[in-house]
């Protein structure tokens, strides 16, 4: 009497395991697949509430109000507020929500932040060139031409120079690196075959007693410049001055795509002196504008994360094809570094010509 299915003896218990999951019971191993997803949702809600407060309250912290002090108590004021709202466990809908309102206040506020010209600037930061563009002639006005002997003594210079861009022949790129790393500065020259170099470098414009500032930069701290300069300057200043390791490439491009590039650059030199920008380090910095205005100028290919990691940029560009690849990369590195050859040209007018007498590529 007992023993058949659904008999009186018959005991409750789990189902077959066959049956798993069916009749409203829930798979085990269906939840223990879900866990890792569960476990990186929580992961990236807690990054995404962390960045959140982090970023505002650093933008109240280099904003644009007076006082230092303020600043700072307004900063840890929201950080606080920021962890009171997002990890408190009573009444959350109504603590998201006035946070989500604070947080939009800041970004509203940090949004109208404008970009200035006049600015205690440091001496060499002061002028910014600008470009008259006549056909086929153009004139550059105020290029940097300093005399350097040390970072605090240098007789100021500013020239004009007129070049065609018909003569434009070819373009080098430099590397500097102030500290071994993954980091540098990353900068341009144009030549022609009737006139002297041209160098772009786009940097922080920095004000007097600023230095190197990579989190500031990103909360519109520092404005935009391309500096427009002779070598001799731009160069030397790092080669001899800075003691940098400086490395000096041959770009193997053609020369209508240089010469699109050349104009691209006048085109933004001329934006600038008119309108100021801000610096960003993750957005708007030396590497990423040259590859901006390098696909404007015709440039064909992907992101490449050396583009941010840009000590290790000249390896991409010997990757891509840009670089001399008649020399294995280490050789071609060995042999680009100019800073002896910058060091003992000095102050020579021929220092343009000195520094790529030996480079492989040049010719």
């Amino acid at each position: 009497m007992g023993g058949g299915q659904g008999g009186v003896g018959a005991r409750p218990g789990k189902p077959p395991r066959h049956l798993a999951g069916q009749a409203g019971q829930p798979d085990p191993r269906g939840w223990r697949l879900l866990r890792p997803v569960r476990w990186l949702l929580r992961a990236l809600r807690y990054i995404g509430r962390v960045l959140l407060v982090a970023w505002a309250s650093l933008a109240i912290f280099y904003s644009n109000l007076p006082w230092a002090w303020m600043r700072f108590v307004l900063a840890v004021a929201f950080a606080a507020f920021g962890i009171w709202a997002l990890w408190g466990k009573r009444r959350p809908l109504l603590r998201g929500t006035l946070f989500l309102a604070l947080f939009a206040a800041v970004v509203v506020w940090f949004a109208s932040i404008p970009p200035l010209q006049d600015r205690p600037w440091r001496a060499d930061l002061v002028v910014l060139a600008h470009a008259e563009i006549d056909g086929d002639r153009v004139r550059l006005i105020d290029v940097r031409d300093f005399d350097y002997r040390t970072m605090e003594d240098f007789t100021e210079r500013y020239v004009t120079r007129e070049v065609s861009v018909s003569h434009l022949t070819s373009l080098d790129f430099f590397v500097s690196y102030w500290m071994q790393g993954p980091i540098a500065h990353t900068f341009l020259s144009f030549n022609f075959d009737d006139a002297p170099p041209i160098c772009f470098s786009i940097e922080m414009r920095r004000e007097i007693g600023e230095g190197f500032a990579p989190i500031p930069s990103m909360f519109k701290q520092l404005e935009l410049i391309y500096v427009v300069a002779e070598e001799r300057d731009v160069v030397r200043v790092r080669t001899n001055v800075r003691k940098e390791d400086v490395f000096l490439y041959r770009i193997r491009a053609p020369v209508d795509g240089v010469r699109r590039l050349f104009l691209a650059y006048l085109e933004r030199i001329n934006e600038l002196h008119d309108r100021p920008e801000w610096y960003h380090l993750l957005s708007s910095n030396c590497t990423l504008n040259i590859v901006r205005y390098a696909n404007v100028a015709g440039r064909q290919g992907r992101w490449n994360i050396r583009h941010f990691l840009n000590g290790w940029v000249d390896r991409y560009l010997y990757e891509a094809g840009w670089l001399d690849t008649s020399l294995p990369f280490e050789e071609l590195r060995e042999r680009s570094h100019i800073n002896a050859v910058g060091q003992a040209a000095d102050d020579d007018p021929d220092f343009s010509q000195r520094i790529r007498a030996n480079l492989p590529g040049m010719h």
